[in-house]
């Protein structure tokens, strides 16, 4: 039945999938271990059988936000010196931080990488920027670009996973060998509304949020993905239900 239901979404791609018997380490992105917290199952159809989601449409204003923000960042990274609006009137004791891998740790095909020997998975996630405080402790920092009429905030529970993202970046720095501090930043970037007219220009109103993170939660996560991906059959239907999951049966239906 499940071949049924993978042919009826999309034809399965044939790479970049989990073999059992493979000693090669495979590569495991940040945001697919987010997909096996969200749906093991979604997970399972997309590394081990070929098939994902549909993809989302791209943001391309947000993407051009992170665009600006790393370029506006690298000028203070390279005099070594603080950011005035955004790190110095706000009380952080930090620098944007220099190293020559940072261009490999931005790109979406690299990041920061560490391979997980327990479980041969190559992890890696791209960062946003890194800060080096004053004590030589790391800081992840992470943009986020949105348009609402309220101030923005960490505290809606689909937020959750913004958070995690800033948590397994502090762990694969930490198994790169450096020292990191367990609080990050959120440059959140919310676009104006209220203006009387466009006038051929977008303004944000910037907030510079702190987050202090854990990441004890990645370990055993991996270990779970890895264990998902051994075995032959796919995991059962999660209780609360899956949008995805439910999309794969209805088609069959109407089938």
């Amino acid at each position: 039945m499940l071949e049924l239901i993978l042919m009826v979404y999309r034809p399965p791609r044939q790479r970049n999938l989990y073999d059992p018997d493979s000693q090669k380490p495979f590569k495991l992105s940040r945001t697919r271990l987010e997909r096996f917290i969200e749906c093991p199952r979604c997970f399972y159809l997309d590394r081990r059988l070929g098939v994902d989601r549909p993809p989302g449409f791209p943001f391309n204003l947000n993407s051009a936000v992170d665009t600006l923000l790393k370029a506006e960042f690298d000028i203070y990274r390279e005099i070594k010196e603080p950011h005035p609006s955004y790190m110095r009137s706000h009380g952080i004791d930090a620098i944007p931080f220099q190293h020559p891998d940072l261009y490999d740790w931005r790109n979406n095909f690299k990041g920061v990488q560490h391979l997980h020997e327990s479980t041969n998975l190559l992890i890696h996630g791209a960062v946003d920027d890194v800060w080096e405080s004053s004590t030589g402790e790391l800081i992840v920092v992470d943009y986020k670009a949105t348009s609402k009429n309220s101030a923005v905030s960490l505290d809606a529970e689909w937020q959750r996973s913004y958070k995690r993202q800033i948590e397994i970046y502090q762990w694969l720095l930490r198994r790169n060998g450096f020292d990191v501090s367990n609080t990050g930043y959120f440059i959140y970037c919310n676009g104006n509304r209220q203006r009387e007219e466009f006038a051929q220009h977008l303004q944000f109103e910037v907030s510079v949020l702190p987050y202090t993170g854990t990441d004890t939660w990645v370990e055993d996560t991996i270990i779970n993905a890895h264990h998902c991906l051994q075995s032959e059959s796919a995991p059962e239907l999660l209780e609360r239900g899956c949008y995805y999951c439910t999309y794969y049966l209805a088609r069959l239906d109407a089938e």
